[in-house]
């Protein structure tokens, strides 16, 4: 008689993703700019006597510390500075408007303005958080009454939001106290793709390669955004920044032969990785590379991947080569159609209806007392703000880990608030809080709490009451709000985030795919052209060297072709983030993502294939049988899984 198996328990998706927090070493930078970023500055308000107006640079600072993200300084710049423009601009708004409108038109405005932030969010990871600062700043400026003008807490606002940006800047870092200063974060970045390149071609022919080939993916999104910034422009301006750009391109002919492998499945030698593992403690170490082991030459990707290697170490040691970072910027047809497309209107609707309501409803409870001898209502719709944004998780998660989160920064704080001295033991307290938000950003319920004691320790020092009581029911009134608005059904199709990811994805695969196959053509055509006027009797290699590597069509525009392979990759893995967010939320909203797992993986082999061809066609001039069949079927597959999505069907120029 066999024993039946015992059943297995697994949490729901929404339930697993609250308990799950990121690991990794602590960022003691960033642990060190955060100590002194709001407590400084609170301190220096106190000793000026300009209390209010520290609390309102110590709050931009603190928002600036949730942006403060490991990355090098370059992105720093944009990361921080962006956002705190705009929430510089709802502060502006918030104070003038909340200064000279009633209840009822403030609302409608700050509906609109929730409308407009939330539609812009949808463009990317620097305007989502520019979002969120503008919607936050705009209901501090409006619920928190203060005796100085809205242009003097816009200028303490920058200077909060600056004084951390510059901590940033000037504080070394780890990465740079080992070589140059101006490199913090960009060596490691570049050096990561490198090894990211040799673990792939490790992988090769194994189940890990798929994993692989995405931890290749986020190393070259990882170093694409290092490289880029205010002074790491598209053409650098020394040699060393020129030199690391170089480092960077040579990199990609290596990923895309090493993605070539792995599609083919085909194992690489042992010693196919050690050129690469060289490759990226040189970049680290700031050194030659001195000989490189060169692999077999025995299939078109292999060769591919020894030509990578020769053109690598001329790069290096030269410290010259194509210093471009292949990138393009993205067009005023691109920002609109994110801003307008299903995602933006679908997030801007619920950001405005979140945000407009907890707004409503907390100058309703400010004029009927129920805060008491509160004044402050900017509690409520600043919740709902971070609430409502999908980067922070699920709907459901989100929602479990503010209430838990604000619960226990209130305890916290009420215990610490009995024992502590003021104002020095509170803004000691700031100072110790704003140094625990880089751990804290970990999870979003630690954050939370941590944000909870920071805030209302900050208010108390501004003169506020003990509040704790009413920010835990302000919140679980927020959760309430925004729980309810993101079930509420939407004009459209729902799960327009999704699908706005999977289009774009979509686009940049076919865009991709066209350029290779008209590569392929032009290829073509010279090899007919050079046949044409060969002898015909000469003999050729059977090794395949003799192929177009030398010919015109060969090495036509390469470096579009990578910057296109890097858009493709890049939308790929944001529609795989979006679909896993969706994926995880309560069953009534996960169904709508149903089937597009299936199409992302369809979209992702696509991509692999039109690599693989890409390498192919560089050697050979011209595509195998196996190769055409196999993008007839994955575009057929794709076709399939867009019109049960509901999406657009990209056409391509060239048939296959």
């Amino acid at each position: 008689m066999t024993r039946r198996a015992a059943p297995t328990f697994t949490l729901p998706p929404w339930l697993a993703h609250a308990l799950r927090a990121q690991r990794g070493p602590v960022p003691w930078s960033a642990v060190t700019r955060g100590a002194l970023a709001a407590g400084p500055l609170l301190l220096a308000a106190v000793l000026v006597d300009r209390v209010s107006l520290g609390v309102v640079a110590a709050i931009a600072a603190m928002l600036a510390g949730i942006n403060d993200r490991p990355g090098s300084r370059r992105v720093s710049v944009k990361r921080l500075g962006v956002p705190a423009l705009a929430g510089a601009c709802g502060m502006f708004v918030g104070t003038y408007t909340g200064d000279h409108l009633g209840a009822v038109p403030l609302t409608l405005l700050l509906t609109c303005l929730g409308l407009f932030a939330g539609g812009i969010s949808a463009v990317g990871p620097v305007a989502s958080g520019a979002g969120t600062q503008l919607l936050v700043a705009a209901a501090i400026g409006a619920g928190m009454p203060l005796p100085e003008s809205g242009w003097q807490r816009v200028l303490a606002y920058l200077a909060g939001a600056a004084w951390l940006l510059a901590l940033r800047l000037a504080l070394p870092t780890p990465g740079s106290l080992a070589g140059d200063f101006r490199f913090d974060g960009e060596r490691d970045a570049v050096a990561g793709v490198y090894d990211a390149v040799a673990e792939l071609l490790d992988a090769v022919g194994t189940d890990r390669a798929t994993a692989r080939r995405a931890a290749l993916t986020a190393a070259l999104d990882h170093a694409q955004d290092a490289l880029t910034g205010p002074r790491l422009r598209r053409y650098a301006s020394s040699s060393a920044e020129r030199r690391l750009h170089a480092q960077y391109a040579a990199a990609l002919p290596l990923a895309e032969a090493a993605t070539a492998l792995a599609w083919a499945g085909e194992a690489a030698s042992a010693r196919a990785s050690e050129g690469p593992r060289r490759l990226a403690a040189a970049v680290r170490d700031n050194t030659h590379t001195g000989p490189l082991p060169a692999p077999s030459r025995s299939a078109p990707a292999l060769r591919a991947l020894d030509d990578a290697l020769l053109h690598a170490a001329e790069a290096f040691d030269r410290g010259k080569g194509d210093s471009d970072l292949h990138t393009r910027r993205r067009t005023a047809k691109d920002l609109l159609r994110s801003v307008f497309g299903a995602g933006g209107r679908e997030y801007g609707l619920r950001v405005a209806l979140c945000f407009g309501a907890s707004a409503g409803i907390a100058q309703a409870l400010h004029h009927a007392r129920w805060y008491g001898e509160h004044e402050h209502w900017y509690w409520l719709p600043a919740t709902a703000v971070f609430l409502v944004k999908p980067d922070l998780g699920p709907l459901a998660s989100r929602v479990l880990c503010r209430a838990a989160g604000t619960v226990l920064g209130a305890l916290l704080f009420a215990g610490f608030a009995a024992v502590l001295p003021r104002p020095e033991g509170l803004i000691a307290l700031v100072a110790l809080s704003g140094a625990l938000i880089p751990v804290a950003t970990r999870h979003f319920a630690a954050q939370t709490a941590v944000v909870t004691v920071l805030v209302l320790a900050l208010v108390m020092v501004g003169g506020e009451p003990q509040a704790s009581l009413s920010r835990i029911g302000e919140t679980l009134l927020a959760c309430a709000i925004v729980l309810v608005v993101g079930h509420l059904p939407m004009p459209g199709q729902r799960g327009g985030g999704v699908r706005a990811r999977l289009a774009a994805a979509s686009r940049a695969a076919h865009a991709y795919l066209a350029h290779v196959l008209s590569e392929g053509e032009a290829g073509a055509g010279a090899d007919a052209r050079v046949e044409s006027d060969a002898d015909p009797d000469a003999d050729h290699d059977s090794d395949g060297d003799h192929a177009p590597q030398g010919h015109p069509a060969a090495s036509a525009d390469r470096a579009l072709r990578w910057t296109l392979r890097r858009e493709a990759y890049r939308a790929l893995a944001e529609a795989r983030t979006a679909i896993a967010l969706a994926s995880a939320e309560l069953p009534a909203l996960a169904r709508h993502a149903e089937g597009a797992h299936e199409l992302a993986d369809a979209l992702e082999r696509l991509v692999d294939t039109t690599t693989a061809c890409a390498v192919h066609l560089d050697d050979t001039g011209r595509l195998t049988p196996h190769h055409t069949q196999r993008l007839a079927e994955l575009l057929d597959e794709l076709a399939t899984g867009r019109q049960r999505m509901g999406l657009h069907q990209p056409e391509l120029p060239i048939a296959v």
